[in-house]
């Protein structure tokens, strides 16, 4: 898979998460359905050991209060391909 188009599901999947926002009290709900979506999201996005520790990461922060702001698939996009230096994946 392209990596332009990782970075644009990534954020799609992270504003698919701040959807709790908009309807208070029924947010903690969705944060229940939202947590284990994200981790299977996470897993067949990220492949290996470190898509692993980001659903992981992802189920986390999805479930604890407070914290599900934080853009986890866009900020292991910017790990892939940024901090890491992936150029392409083959097999994704």
């Amino acid at each position: 898979m392209n990596k332009y188009k990782k970075l644009g599901l990534s954020i799609l999947f992270d504003a698919l998460g701040y959807v709790s926002f908009i309807i208070p009290g029924f947010g903690e709900f969705t944060d229940v359905i939202w947590a284990p979506a994200s981790v299977w999201l996470m897993t067949k996005l990220y492949k290996g050991k470190t898509g692993k520790i980001a659903a992981g990461i992802s189920f986390v922060e999805e479930m604890a209060p407070g914290i599900d702001v934080i853009p986890t698939f866009t900020l292991m996009w910017l790990y892939t391909y940024v901090l890491n230096g992936k150029k392409s994946i083959k097999k994704d």
